[in-house]
């Protein structure tokens, strides 16, 4: 039932945000009582730290095995663009639709009603991010994928801003194919003016 609880509070939460959220509506989900979702979890604060933390765990755990891996970064950056089709189509299973899939995009907007363990996640997988985008351009420049020369800051920070701006970019293109020219275009610009060949 925990389970159960905390896969509907991120659904419902991604529809009706922090504020919006209600046990009844958990309830009715589920068939079951909010004297239950109580007793689990006491209050929304605690249900949605635990939710979030969860959440944000989940997906570093995911990027990291992406970005600390031998892939070329070139692969990596598909690993970041396929990590979030993947979270895109759990809430838009058609493919054809912008309902809201990031939860940590939405949280991001009402990090001040959220709980201090959920605003440090969300301040922690920003930092984590940025770290684990870095190291994989600094790998690239090792191997000589990219030029010695490559601005790795400065790449890994529109990377990351990509990443954070997921969410809207689906949300306002009305499907996934903007993000993913998003993701390939940056690819193609970064290994056109510091790959191999631009070296």
């Amino acid at each position: 039932m925990k389970d159960e609880i905390r896969r509907v509070t991120v659904v419902l939460l991604l529809r009706h945000g922090y504020q919006g959220l209600r046990f009844r509506d958990i309830a009715e989900m589920l068939d079951t009582t909010r004297a239950n979702i109580h007793h689990h979890y006491g209050n929304k604060l605690n249900l949605c730290e635990e939710v979030i933390v969860e959440y944000v765990d989940r997906t570093l755990e995911n990027w990291s095995e992406n970005w600390l891996s031998d892939r070329t970064l070139t692969r990596k950056i598909d690993g970041m663009m396929e990590s979030n089709r993947q979270r895109y189509l759990t809430y838009n299973p058609t493919g054809k639709t912008a309902h809201p899939w990031s939860l940590i995009g939405r949280m991001r907007m009402e990090r001040d009603m959220i709980g201090p363990r959920a605003q440090q996640a969300l301040i922690d997988f920003g930092t984590t991010l940025d770290s684990l985008v870095k190291n994989g351009i600094g790998q690239a420049m090792a191997s000589g994928e990219l030029s010695e020369t490559a601005p790795r800051d400065d790449i890994a920070l529109q990377l990351v801003a990509i990443a954070d701006s997921a969410g809207p970019i689906t949300q306002d293109g009305g499907d996934f194919n903007r993000l993913e020219q998003l993701y390939r275009s940056f690819n193609r610009i970064v290994h056109h003016a510091y790959g191999r060949k631009a070296s």
